[in-house]
């Protein structure tokens, strides 16, 4: 038996996260989970990512036991290493220069939670940076747009522009893989009345050629 959601929790402060979800059309709030991001000994960004969804839904849970609650953790892996959120400048440009015209991937947990039942999904994709000069990396760290930014890039961002290409979800690159989302939320019998695919691939501007295997369609 499907539901349409009355209301959810997102357990983010991102505005980015806030920007996607407002696509999906349900009514929402935000409350943000006071969770611990540090990663594992020993953990791939795979499994941190999960682990940290998980977490920030089951904390956000913990406080509201009936809410429908949303969750998401992304990180990007350089050579299979986590890259997270700048420190400062100096680590932000280090980060952009590692990752300057080569292939990295990006990995976003995502969980849903509702009175004691948790789902929790992982996205996968592959984004290629172009080749910025020094110029362009630096205006872009004064700009401060990377500080908050797992790897230190926001690929929306219009004038720095810092992906030549994107395979596999790109609201995922963003911080909320809305697909699954979607998957999560029917899995849980949640109905989502809007053409996410449409939706997503509107807003951004990507065209997508991985929801009709997300979704089934």
């Amino acid at each position: 038996m499907t539901r349409v959601a009355s209301s959810i929790l997102l357990a983010s402060g991102s505005p980015r996260r806030r920007e996607l979800l407002s696509l999906l059309g349900f009514p929402f709030s935000v409350v943000v989970a006071d969770v611990d991001e540090a990663d594992g000994a020993g953990e791939s960004p795979q499994a941190m990512v999960q682990r940290l969804s998980l977490a920030k839904a089951l904390a956000v849970s913990a406080m509201h036991a009936r809410a429908l609650v949303v969750a998401a953790d992304t990180t990007v892996a350089l050579d299979g290493a986590s890259l997270g959120k700048p420190a400062d400048a100096a680590e932000a440009r280090a980060m952009l220069r590692a990752l300057r015209g080569r292939p990295h991937q990006v990995y976003s947990g995502l969980t849903v939670a509702q009175g004691g039942q948790t789902l929790t999904d992982l996205a996968e994709s592959d984004v290629w940076m172009r080749d910025y000069d020094d110029k362009e990396l630096a205006r872009y760290v004064a700009s401060r747009d990377p500080l908050d930014k797992a790897g230190a890039y926001a690929v929306q961002n219009a004038s720095f522009h810092p992906a030549r290409r994107v395979e596999g979800c790109f609201a995922s690159v963003m911080g909320l893989p809305l697909c699954h989302l979607a998957r999560t939320l029917a899995r849980l019998g949640v109905a989502v009345l809007t053409d996410v695919p449409a939706a997503c691939q509107a807003h951004t501007g990507f065209a997508c050629r991985v929801f009709a295997e997300i979704l089934g369609e």
